[in-house]
Protein backbone atom coordinates (compact mmCIF):
# COMPACT_ATOMS: atom_id res chain seq x y z
CA UNK A 1 0.00 0.00 0.00
CA UNK A 2 1.04 3.57 -0.58
CA UNK A 3 -0.73 6.31 1.32
CA UNK A 4 -0.53 10.08 0.84
CA UNK A 5 2.20 10.65 3.43
CA UNK A 6 4.43 7.96 1.94
CA UNK A 7 4.03 9.44 -1.54
CA UNK A 8 4.71 12.96 -0.32
CA UNK A 9 7.86 11.87 1.50
CA UNK A 10 9.06 9.98 -1.55
CA UNK A 11 8.45 12.96 -3.80
CA UNK A 12 10.48 15.28 -1.58
CA UNK A 13 13.38 12.85 -1.30
CA UNK A 14 16.28 13.77 -3.56
CA UNK A 15 14.48 15.58 -6.41
CA UNK A 16 15.03 19.03 -7.87
CA UNK A 17 12.47 21.83 -7.88
CA UNK A 18 11.79 21.20 -11.59
CA UNK A 19 11.25 17.51 -10.98
CA UNK A 20 8.99 18.31 -8.02
CA UNK A 21 6.83 20.51 -10.23
CA UNK A 22 6.56 17.71 -12.78
CA UNK A 23 5.46 15.31 -10.06
CA UNK A 24 2.83 17.77 -8.83
CA UNK A 25 1.42 17.88 -12.36
CA UNK A 26 0.53 14.19 -12.09
CA UNK A 27 -1.89 14.93 -9.22
CA UNK A 28 -3.49 18.03 -10.75
CA UNK A 29 -7.02 17.86 -12.14
CA UNK A 30 -6.02 18.93 -15.65
CA UNK A 31 -8.79 18.84 -18.27
CA UNK A 32 -8.01 18.44 -21.94
CA UNK A 33 -11.43 17.08 -22.97
CA UNK A 34 -14.09 19.81 -23.19
CA UNK A 35 -17.83 19.66 -22.48
CA UNK A 36 -18.96 18.72 -25.99
CA UNK A 37 -16.45 15.90 -26.23
CA UNK A 38 -17.26 14.73 -22.70
CA UNK A 39 -20.95 14.45 -23.62
CA UNK A 40 -19.95 12.49 -26.73
CA UNK A 41 -17.78 10.22 -24.56
CA UNK A 42 -20.79 9.51 -22.33
CA UNK A 43 -22.97 8.73 -25.36
CA UNK A 44 -20.33 6.35 -26.69
CA UNK A 45 -20.07 4.55 -23.35
CA UNK A 46 -23.87 4.41 -23.22
CA UNK A 47 -23.98 2.89 -26.70
CA UNK A 48 -21.58 0.09 -25.69
CA UNK A 49 -24.21 -1.34 -23.31
CA UNK A 50 -27.40 -0.24 -25.07
CA UNK A 51 -28.19 -3.65 -26.57
CA UNK A 52 -29.82 -6.99 -25.81
CA UNK A 53 -26.53 -8.87 -25.70
CA UNK A 54 -27.59 -10.59 -22.48
CA UNK A 55 -30.07 -12.63 -24.54
CA UNK A 56 -27.82 -13.64 -27.44
CA UNK A 57 -27.69 -17.23 -26.21
CA UNK A 58 -31.49 -17.42 -26.05
CA UNK A 59 -31.69 -16.03 -29.59
CA UNK A 60 -29.29 -18.63 -30.99
CA UNK A 61 -30.65 -21.53 -28.94
CA UNK A 62 -34.41 -20.94 -29.07
CA UNK A 63 -35.08 -18.73 -32.10
CA UNK A 64 -32.36 -19.37 -34.72
CA UNK A 65 -31.78 -22.88 -33.32
CA UNK A 66 -28.12 -23.70 -33.90
CA UNK A 67 -27.01 -27.04 -32.44
CA UNK A 68 -24.65 -26.71 -29.43
CA UNK A 69 -22.01 -29.03 -30.80
CA UNK A 70 -22.01 -27.48 -34.27
CA UNK A 71 -21.88 -24.00 -32.72
CA UNK A 72 -18.80 -25.09 -30.78
CA UNK A 73 -16.99 -26.16 -33.96
CA UNK A 74 -18.06 -23.01 -35.81
CA UNK A 75 -16.56 -21.03 -32.92
CA UNK A 76 -13.26 -22.91 -33.33
CA UNK A 77 -12.96 -22.15 -37.07
CA UNK A 78 -14.01 -18.49 -36.93
CA UNK A 79 -11.80 -17.95 -33.89
CA UNK A 80 -8.82 -19.49 -35.69
CA UNK A 81 -9.37 -17.13 -38.62
CA UNK A 82 -9.61 -14.22 -36.20
CA UNK A 83 -6.23 -15.15 -34.71
CA UNK A 84 -4.62 -15.34 -38.16
CA UNK A 85 -5.80 -11.89 -39.27
CA UNK A 86 -5.19 -10.16 -35.92
CA UNK A 87 -1.43 -9.79 -36.34
CA UNK A 88 -1.70 -8.39 -39.86
CA UNK A 89 -4.42 -5.92 -38.92
CA UNK A 90 -2.60 -4.85 -35.74
CA UNK A 91 0.57 -3.93 -37.63
CA UNK A 92 -1.50 -2.16 -40.30
CA UNK A 93 -3.22 0.00 -37.67
CA UNK A 94 0.05 0.81 -35.87
CA UNK A 95 1.64 1.95 -39.14
CA UNK A 96 -1.30 4.24 -39.98
CA UNK A 97 -0.53 7.98 -40.01
CA UNK A 98 -3.21 10.32 -41.39
CA UNK A 99 -4.33 13.90 -40.86
CA UNK A 100 -7.35 12.48 -38.98
CA UNK A 101 -5.15 10.46 -36.63
CA UNK A 102 -3.99 6.89 -36.27
CA UNK A 103 -7.27 5.23 -35.24
CA UNK A 104 -10.18 7.45 -36.37
CA UNK A 105 -10.17 6.45 -40.08
CA UNK A 106 -11.01 2.86 -39.13
CA UNK A 107 -13.55 3.81 -36.48
CA UNK A 108 -15.46 6.28 -38.66
CA UNK A 109 -15.13 4.31 -41.91
CA UNK A 110 -16.34 0.96 -40.58
CA UNK A 111 -19.19 2.20 -38.38
CA UNK A 112 -22.06 2.43 -40.89
CA UNK A 113 -21.15 -0.68 -42.96
CA UNK A 114 -20.77 -2.77 -39.78
CA UNK A 115 -24.17 -1.60 -38.52
CA UNK A 116 -25.88 -2.58 -41.77
CA UNK A 117 -24.15 -5.97 -41.93
CA UNK A 118 -24.79 -6.59 -38.24
CA UNK A 119 -28.52 -6.24 -38.87
CA UNK A 120 -28.41 -9.51 -40.85
CA UNK A 121 -27.81 -11.31 -37.55
CA UNK A 122 -31.35 -10.55 -36.37
CA UNK A 123 -32.81 -11.54 -39.75
CA UNK A 124 -31.57 -15.14 -39.60
CA UNK A 125 -34.92 -16.53 -38.30
CA UNK A 126 -36.63 -14.90 -41.31
CA UNK A 127 -34.08 -16.24 -43.79
CA UNK A 128 -34.36 -19.78 -42.36
CA UNK A 129 -37.79 -20.15 -40.71
CA UNK A 130 -38.84 -23.43 -39.10
CA UNK A 131 -35.57 -25.22 -39.90
CA UNK A 132 -33.77 -27.83 -37.81
CA UNK A 133 -30.73 -27.10 -35.64
CA UNK A 134 -28.52 -28.87 -38.23
CA UNK A 135 -29.97 -27.30 -41.42
CA UNK A 136 -26.91 -26.89 -43.67
CA UNK A 137 -27.68 -23.57 -45.48
CA UNK A 138 -28.38 -21.94 -42.11
CA UNK A 139 -25.09 -23.22 -40.69
CA UNK A 140 -23.17 -21.98 -43.74
CA UNK A 141 -24.73 -18.53 -43.40
CA UNK A 142 -23.98 -18.46 -39.67
CA UNK A 143 -20.36 -19.48 -40.27
CA UNK A 144 -19.84 -16.94 -43.08
CA UNK A 145 -21.45 -14.15 -41.08
CA UNK A 146 -19.24 -14.85 -38.06
CA UNK A 147 -16.06 -15.02 -40.16
CA UNK A 148 -16.81 -11.72 -41.92
CA UNK A 149 -17.84 -9.81 -38.79
CA UNK A 150 -14.80 -11.15 -36.92
CA UNK A 151 -12.51 -9.66 -39.58
CA UNK A 152 -14.20 -6.26 -39.74
CA UNK A 153 -14.66 -6.26 -35.97
CA UNK A 154 -10.92 -6.77 -35.49
CA UNK A 155 -10.20 -3.45 -37.23
CA UNK A 156 -12.68 -1.57 -35.07
CA UNK A 157 -11.89 -3.28 -31.77
CA UNK A 158 -8.12 -2.78 -32.13
CA UNK A 159 -8.59 0.83 -33.22
CA UNK A 160 -11.12 1.54 -30.47
CA UNK A 161 -8.87 0.13 -27.74
CA UNK A 162 -5.97 2.28 -28.88
CA UNK A 163 -8.12 5.36 -29.44
CA UNK A 164 -9.47 5.38 -25.89
CA UNK A 165 -5.92 5.59 -24.51
CA UNK A 166 -5.08 8.69 -26.57
CA UNK A 167 -8.02 11.09 -26.17
CA UNK A 168 -6.29 12.77 -23.21
CA UNK A 169 -2.63 12.70 -22.06
CA UNK A 170 -3.41 13.18 -18.36
CA UNK A 171 -4.29 10.14 -16.18
CA UNK A 172 -6.61 12.16 -13.92
CA UNK A 173 -8.56 13.52 -16.89
CA UNK A 174 -8.88 9.97 -18.19
CA UNK A 175 -10.06 8.70 -14.78
CA UNK A 176 -12.60 11.56 -14.69
CA UNK A 177 -14.08 10.47 -18.01
CA UNK A 178 -14.24 6.84 -16.97
CA UNK A 179 -15.91 7.74 -13.67
CA UNK A 180 -18.47 10.04 -15.31
CA UNK A 181 -19.32 7.46 -17.94
CA UNK A 182 -19.73 4.58 -15.52
CA UNK A 183 -21.73 6.70 -13.08
CA UNK A 184 -24.11 8.49 -15.44
CA UNK A 185 -24.77 6.09 -18.31
CA UNK A 186 -26.77 3.78 -16.05
CA UNK A 187 -29.18 6.64 -15.37
CA UNK A 188 -29.29 7.37 -19.10
CA UNK A 189 -30.94 3.99 -19.61
CA UNK A 190 -28.15 1.78 -20.99
CA UNK A 191 -29.68 -1.27 -19.27
CA UNK A 192 -33.26 -0.58 -20.42
CA UNK A 193 -33.15 -2.87 -23.52
CA UNK A 194 -32.14 -5.90 -21.44
CA UNK A 195 -34.78 -5.05 -18.83
CA UNK A 196 -37.52 -4.69 -21.45
CA UNK A 197 -36.38 -7.86 -23.22
CA UNK A 198 -36.57 -9.82 -19.97
CA UNK A 199 -40.14 -8.68 -19.34
CA UNK A 200 -41.20 -9.44 -22.92
CA UNK A 201 -39.68 -12.93 -22.75
CA UNK A 202 -41.63 -13.66 -19.56
CA UNK A 203 -44.87 -12.39 -21.08
CA UNK A 204 -44.39 -14.44 -24.26
CA UNK A 205 -43.23 -17.62 -22.50
CA UNK A 206 -46.21 -17.47 -20.14
CA UNK A 207 -48.64 -16.92 -23.05
CA UNK A 208 -49.75 -13.53 -21.73
CA UNK A 209 -49.01 -11.90 -25.08
CA UNK A 210 -49.01 -13.69 -28.42
CA UNK A 211 -46.03 -12.01 -30.06
CA UNK A 212 -43.48 -14.06 -31.98
CA UNK A 213 -40.01 -14.20 -30.45
CA UNK A 214 -38.30 -13.62 -33.78
CA UNK A 215 -40.21 -10.34 -34.29
CA UNK A 216 -39.34 -9.12 -30.79
CA UNK A 217 -35.65 -9.95 -31.24
CA UNK A 218 -35.62 -8.24 -34.64
CA UNK A 219 -37.18 -5.01 -33.33
CA UNK A 220 -35.10 -4.85 -30.15
CA UNK A 221 -31.83 -6.07 -31.67
CA UNK A 222 -31.86 -3.96 -34.81
CA UNK A 223 -33.35 -0.91 -33.09
CA UNK A 224 -30.75 -0.77 -30.32
CA UNK A 225 -28.01 -1.46 -32.87
CA UNK A 226 -28.93 1.56 -34.99
CA UNK A 227 -29.26 3.89 -31.98
CA UNK A 228 -25.91 2.72 -30.58
CA UNK A 229 -24.23 3.18 -33.94
CA UNK A 230 -25.42 6.80 -34.22
CA UNK A 231 -24.05 7.71 -30.76
CA UNK A 232 -20.75 5.92 -31.38
CA UNK A 233 -20.24 7.60 -34.76
CA UNK A 234 -20.96 11.00 -33.19
CA UNK A 235 -18.24 10.41 -30.59
CA UNK A 236 -15.64 9.44 -33.18
CA UNK A 237 -16.49 12.51 -35.28
CA UNK A 238 -16.25 15.13 -32.49
CA UNK A 239 -13.40 13.66 -30.41
CA UNK A 240 -9.72 13.52 -31.29
CA UNK A 241 -6.41 11.94 -30.38
CA UNK A 242 -4.21 14.04 -28.09
CA UNK A 243 -1.28 11.77 -27.36
CA UNK A 244 1.47 12.30 -29.93
CA UNK A 245 2.48 9.29 -31.99
CA UNK A 246 5.96 8.76 -33.39
CA UNK A 247 6.76 10.60 -36.61
CA UNK A 248 8.08 7.46 -38.34
CA UNK A 249 6.26 4.15 -38.48
CA UNK A 250 7.69 1.52 -36.09
CA UNK A 251 8.97 -1.80 -37.47
CA UNK A 252 7.70 -5.27 -36.61
CA UNK A 253 10.80 -5.85 -34.47
CA UNK A 254 10.16 -2.67 -32.51
CA UNK A 255 6.54 -3.69 -32.06
CA UNK A 256 7.55 -7.07 -30.62
CA UNK A 257 10.06 -5.39 -28.33
CA UNK A 258 7.35 -3.06 -27.01
CA UNK A 259 5.21 -6.06 -26.10
CA UNK A 260 7.94 -8.19 -24.52
CA UNK A 261 9.31 -5.49 -22.21
CA UNK A 262 5.89 -4.19 -21.13
CA UNK A 263 5.80 -5.85 -17.70
CA UNK A 264 2.41 -4.37 -16.68
CA UNK A 265 0.64 -5.62 -19.81
CA UNK A 266 2.20 -9.06 -19.41
CA UNK A 267 0.81 -9.30 -15.87
CA UNK A 268 -2.63 -8.04 -16.91
CA UNK A 269 -2.67 -10.58 -19.74
CA UNK A 270 -1.56 -13.40 -17.44
CA UNK A 271 -4.33 -12.52 -14.99
CA UNK A 272 -6.90 -12.49 -17.80
CA UNK A 273 -5.54 -15.78 -19.14
CA UNK A 274 -5.79 -17.54 -15.79
CA UNK A 275 -9.25 -16.07 -15.25
CA UNK A 276 -10.27 -17.24 -18.71
CA UNK A 277 -10.18 -20.87 -17.56
CA UNK A 278 -13.31 -20.06 -15.59
CA UNK A 279 -16.07 -22.45 -16.64
CA UNK A 280 -19.60 -21.19 -16.34
CA UNK A 281 -22.95 -20.21 -17.78
CA UNK A 282 -24.76 -16.89 -17.55
CA UNK A 283 -26.79 -16.03 -14.46
CA UNK A 284 -29.60 -15.04 -16.84
CA UNK A 285 -29.90 -18.67 -17.98
CA UNK A 286 -30.24 -19.81 -14.35
CA UNK A 287 -33.11 -17.38 -13.79
CA UNK A 288 -34.88 -18.42 -16.98
CA UNK A 289 -34.40 -22.19 -16.87
CA UNK A 290 -34.43 -22.79 -13.11
CA UNK A 291 -36.35 -19.97 -11.42
CA UNK A 292 -38.62 -19.54 -14.44
CA UNK A 293 -38.37 -15.78 -15.01
CA UNK A 294 -36.09 -13.53 -17.05
CA UNK A 295 -37.26 -10.28 -15.44
CA UNK A 296 -36.66 -11.38 -11.83
CA UNK A 297 -32.93 -10.69 -12.19
CA UNK A 298 -33.69 -7.10 -13.16
CA UNK A 299 -36.01 -6.62 -10.20
CA UNK A 300 -33.65 -7.97 -7.55
CA UNK A 301 -30.75 -5.91 -8.93
CA UNK A 302 -32.72 -2.68 -8.80
CA UNK A 303 -32.02 -1.77 -5.11
CA UNK A 304 -28.28 -2.31 -5.57
CA UNK A 305 -28.15 0.30 -8.34
CA UNK A 306 -28.04 3.08 -5.77
CA UNK A 307 -25.03 1.48 -4.09
CA UNK A 308 -23.25 1.36 -7.43
CA UNK A 309 -23.76 5.10 -7.90
CA UNK A 310 -22.59 5.94 -4.38
CA UNK A 311 -19.52 3.73 -4.78
CA UNK A 312 -17.99 6.20 -7.25
CA UNK A 313 -17.64 8.72 -4.44
CA UNK A 314 -15.08 6.37 -2.87
CA UNK A 315 -12.90 5.98 -5.97
CA UNK A 316 -10.82 9.15 -5.72
CA UNK A 317 -10.03 8.92 -1.96
CA UNK A 318 -9.32 5.19 -2.26
CA UNK A 319 -6.94 5.74 -5.19
CA UNK A 320 -5.15 8.44 -3.20
CA UNK A 321 -4.89 6.21 -0.12
CA UNK A 322 -4.17 2.78 -1.60
CA UNK A 323 -2.06 1.50 -4.48
CA UNK A 324 -3.57 0.29 -7.75
CA UNK A 325 -2.33 -3.18 -6.88
CA UNK A 326 -4.09 -3.20 -3.49
CA UNK A 327 -7.40 -2.06 -4.99
CA UNK A 328 -7.15 -4.54 -7.86
CA UNK A 329 -6.53 -7.50 -5.52
CA UNK A 330 -9.07 -6.46 -2.88
CA UNK A 331 -11.89 -5.94 -5.41
CA UNK A 332 -11.25 -9.37 -6.95
CA UNK A 333 -11.31 -11.26 -3.65
CA UNK A 334 -14.29 -9.28 -2.36
CA UNK A 335 -16.36 -10.17 -5.45
CA UNK A 336 -15.44 -13.85 -5.33
CA UNK A 337 -16.36 -14.10 -1.64
CA UNK A 338 -19.98 -13.10 -2.22
CA UNK A 339 -20.49 -15.50 -5.14
CA UNK A 340 -19.04 -18.39 -3.13
CA UNK A 341 -21.50 -17.55 -0.34
CA UNK A 342 -24.40 -17.65 -2.84
CA UNK A 343 -23.19 -21.04 -4.09
CA UNK A 344 -22.99 -22.49 -0.57
CA UNK A 345 -26.46 -21.26 0.44
CA UNK A 346 -28.03 -22.46 -2.80
CA UNK A 347 -26.45 -25.90 -2.53
CA UNK A 348 -27.91 -26.60 0.93
CA UNK A 349 -31.18 -28.59 0.84
CA UNK A 350 -31.74 -27.71 -2.86
CA UNK A 351 -32.23 -24.04 -1.99
CA UNK A 352 -31.22 -23.15 -5.55
CA UNK A 353 -34.75 -24.18 -6.65
CA UNK A 354 -36.54 -21.89 -4.16
CA UNK A 355 -37.40 -18.75 -6.07
CA UNK A 356 -38.12 -16.38 -3.18
CA UNK A 357 -35.11 -17.42 -1.10
CA UNK A 358 -32.66 -17.22 -4.02
CA UNK A 359 -34.02 -13.83 -5.01
CA UNK A 360 -33.12 -12.56 -1.53
CA UNK A 361 -29.72 -14.31 -1.60
CA UNK A 362 -28.65 -13.09 -5.05
CA UNK A 363 -30.19 -9.68 -4.40
CA UNK A 364 -28.10 -9.46 -1.22
CA UNK A 365 -24.98 -10.47 -3.15
CA UNK A 366 -25.68 -7.71 -5.68
CA UNK A 367 -26.25 -5.16 -2.89
CA UNK A 368 -22.92 -5.87 -1.19
CA UNK A 369 -21.02 -6.33 -4.46
CA UNK A 370 -22.09 -2.95 -5.84
CA UNK A 371 -20.14 -1.15 -3.09
CA UNK A 372 -17.02 -2.15 -5.02
CA UNK A 373 -18.54 -1.29 -8.40
CA UNK A 374 -16.89 2.11 -8.83
CA UNK A 375 -13.42 0.84 -7.96
CA UNK A 376 -13.86 -2.17 -10.24
CA UNK A 377 -14.85 -0.10 -13.26
CA UNK A 378 -12.30 2.70 -12.91
CA UNK A 379 -9.27 0.67 -11.82
CA UNK A 380 -9.75 -2.06 -14.44
CA UNK A 381 -10.11 0.51 -17.22
CA UNK A 382 -7.11 2.53 -16.05
CA UNK A 383 -4.81 -0.51 -15.80
CA UNK A 384 -4.68 -0.92 -19.57
CA UNK A 385 -4.29 2.82 -20.16
CA UNK A 386 -1.38 2.94 -17.72
CA UNK A 387 0.24 -0.02 -19.47
CA UNK A 388 0.11 1.83 -22.80
CA UNK A 389 1.72 4.88 -21.21
CA UNK A 390 4.35 2.56 -19.71
CA UNK A 391 5.16 1.37 -23.25
CA UNK A 392 5.79 4.97 -24.33
CA UNK A 393 7.85 5.69 -21.20
CA UNK A 394 9.93 2.53 -21.58
CA UNK A 395 10.59 2.59 -25.34
CA UNK A 396 9.92 6.13 -26.53
CA UNK A 397 7.04 5.13 -28.81
CA UNK A 398 3.51 3.73 -28.52
CA UNK A 399 2.31 0.42 -30.00
CA UNK A 400 -1.34 0.30 -28.97
CA UNK A 401 -2.56 -1.92 -31.80
CA UNK A 402 0.31 -4.42 -31.74
CA UNK A 403 0.12 -4.67 -27.95
CA UNK A 404 -3.64 -5.17 -28.12
CA UNK A 405 -3.20 -7.95 -30.69
CA UNK A 406 -0.42 -9.67 -28.75
CA UNK A 407 -2.45 -9.42 -25.56
CA UNK A 408 -5.57 -10.83 -27.18
CA UNK A 409 -3.81 -13.58 -29.14
CA UNK A 410 -3.48 -16.02 -26.23
CA UNK A 411 -6.83 -14.93 -24.83
CA UNK A 412 -8.56 -15.60 -28.15
CA UNK A 413 -6.99 -19.04 -28.48
CA UNK A 414 -8.15 -19.76 -24.96
CA UNK A 415 -11.56 -18.21 -25.69
CA UNK A 416 -12.07 -20.49 -28.69
CA UNK A 417 -11.28 -23.53 -26.57
CA UNK A 418 -13.29 -22.45 -23.52
CA UNK A 419 -16.27 -21.32 -25.63
CA UNK A 420 -16.41 -24.76 -27.20
CA UNK A 421 -16.01 -26.39 -23.77
CA UNK A 422 -18.97 -24.40 -22.41
CA UNK A 423 -21.17 -25.36 -25.36
CA UNK A 424 -20.23 -29.03 -25.03
CA UNK A 425 -20.78 -28.91 -21.25
CA UNK A 426 -24.36 -27.78 -21.80
CA UNK A 427 -24.86 -30.91 -23.84
CA UNK A 428 -23.19 -33.05 -21.17
CA UNK A 429 -25.35 -31.73 -18.32
CA UNK A 430 -28.44 -32.66 -20.32
CA UNK A 431 -29.59 -29.23 -21.45
CA UNK A 432 -32.29 -29.56 -24.13
CA UNK A 433 -32.83 -26.68 -26.53
CA UNK A 434 -36.31 -25.27 -27.04
CA UNK A 435 -37.97 -26.62 -23.88
CA UNK A 436 -40.55 -24.52 -22.03
CA UNK A 437 -38.88 -22.43 -19.33
CA UNK A 438 -38.43 -24.19 -16.02
CA UNK A 439 -38.83 -27.71 -17.45
CA UNK A 440 -35.19 -28.84 -17.68
CA UNK A 441 -34.25 -31.98 -15.68
CA UNK A 442 -33.37 -31.53 -11.98
CA UNK A 443 -29.75 -32.51 -12.58
CA UNK A 444 -29.51 -29.96 -15.38
CA UNK A 445 -30.99 -27.26 -13.17
CA UNK A 446 -28.40 -27.83 -10.44
CA UNK A 447 -25.57 -27.58 -12.94
CA UNK A 448 -27.02 -24.37 -14.41
CA UNK A 449 -27.03 -22.94 -10.88
CA UNK A 450 -23.49 -24.14 -10.11
CA UNK A 451 -22.12 -22.90 -13.45
CA UNK A 452 -23.50 -19.41 -12.83
CA UNK A 453 -22.27 -19.02 -9.23
CA UNK A 454 -19.56 -21.14 -7.60
CA UNK A 455 -17.97 -23.02 -10.50
CA UNK A 456 -16.76 -19.96 -12.50
CA UNK A 457 -15.43 -18.32 -9.33
CA UNK A 458 -13.42 -21.39 -8.28
CA UNK A 459 -12.14 -22.32 -11.75
CA UNK A 460 -10.93 -18.74 -12.32
CA UNK A 461 -9.39 -18.11 -8.88
CA UNK A 462 -5.80 -18.23 -10.16
CA UNK A 463 -6.41 -14.89 -11.90
CA UNK A 464 -5.73 -13.08 -8.64
CA UNK A 465 -2.08 -14.25 -8.34
CA UNK A 466 -0.47 -11.90 -10.95
CA UNK A 467 -2.29 -8.96 -9.37
CA UNK A 468 -0.09 -9.23 -6.26
CA UNK A 469 3.04 -8.27 -8.25
CA UNK A 470 1.64 -5.42 -10.40
CA UNK A 471 4.45 -2.79 -10.51
CA UNK A 472 2.83 0.55 -11.46
CA UNK A 473 1.66 1.78 -8.08
CA UNK A 474 2.16 4.82 -5.90
CA UNK A 475 5.42 6.70 -6.29
CA UNK A 476 6.70 4.72 -9.28
CA UNK A 477 3.55 5.44 -11.28
CA UNK A 478 3.71 9.16 -10.42
CA UNK A 479 7.32 9.47 -11.53
CA UNK A 480 6.64 7.63 -14.77
CA UNK A 481 4.00 10.21 -15.68
CA UNK A 482 6.30 13.06 -14.59
CA UNK A 483 8.99 11.83 -16.98
CA UNK A 484 6.46 11.39 -19.79
CA UNK A 485 5.31 15.00 -19.32
CA UNK A 486 8.85 16.33 -19.61
CA UNK A 487 9.64 14.14 -22.62
CA UNK A 488 6.47 15.02 -24.53
CA UNK A 489 7.13 18.72 -24.02
CA UNK A 490 10.70 18.35 -25.27
CA UNK A 491 9.66 16.43 -28.39
CA UNK A 492 6.83 18.89 -29.13
CA UNK A 493 9.27 21.83 -29.00
CA UNK A 494 11.73 20.06 -31.32
CA UNK A 495 9.01 19.06 -33.81
CA UNK A 496 7.50 22.55 -33.98
CA UNK A 497 10.83 24.12 -34.89
CA UNK A 498 12.10 21.38 -37.23
CA UNK A 499 12.50 21.50 -41.00
CA UNK A 500 11.60 18.37 -43.10
CA UNK A 501 15.13 16.94 -42.87
CA UNK A 502 15.33 17.50 -39.12
CA UNK A 503 11.83 16.05 -38.71
CA UNK A 504 12.93 12.79 -40.32
CA UNK A 505 15.96 12.69 -38.05
CA UNK A 506 13.76 13.23 -35.00
CA UNK A 507 11.51 10.39 -36.14
CA UNK A 508 14.44 7.98 -36.25
CA UNK A 509 15.65 9.16 -32.84
CA UNK A 510 12.21 8.49 -31.35
CA UNK A 511 12.19 4.90 -32.57
CA UNK A 512 15.78 4.36 -31.40
CA UNK A 513 14.85 5.54 -27.91
CA UNK A 514 17.14 8.59 -27.94
CA UNK A 515 14.56 10.61 -25.99
CA UNK A 516 14.23 7.92 -23.32
CA UNK A 517 16.05 9.10 -20.20
CA UNK A 518 14.86 7.52 -16.97
CA UNK A 519 16.41 10.27 -14.88
CA UNK A 520 14.06 10.15 -11.90
CA UNK A 521 14.25 6.43 -11.21
CA UNK A 522 15.60 3.26 -12.74
CA UNK A 523 13.33 0.46 -13.98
Amino acid sequence: MADKKTNAAAIDAGVSDEEREQLKYVHQDRRYVGTKETVAYLLNDFSNSFNIGGFNNRFIWDVVKIDFRISAFIGIFTGAWDIINDSLIGMMVDKTRTRWGKFRPYLVGFQIPMTLIGSLYWLMPFFFPNTSATYLPKLIFYFTFNAFTETAGTFTSIARTGYMTTITPHPNDRARLIMLAELLTGYMGEDVPNMVMGVLLDLINNNIIGWKLRNVFLAMGMGTGIISSVFTLYFFLVSRERVMQTIERPSIRQGLKAVINNYPILLITLSNLLGGFSVGAGIQDYFIDVLGSASLLTLINFPSGFNGSISYAFVKPLRARFSTKALWVAEDLYTRFWWILVFIIGSVKQNYRKRLLMCFVIGGQAWFDKWAFGVRKVVNAELYNEAMDYCEWKNGYRMEATTSVARSLLLKIQGIFMGSVRNLLLDKIGYIQGLTIGTQADRTKWWLFAMSTGVPVLTGILAVIPKFVYPLSGHKRDRMYAELLARRQEIARDVNSADPEKLKELGQQELEGKFVRHDLFKD
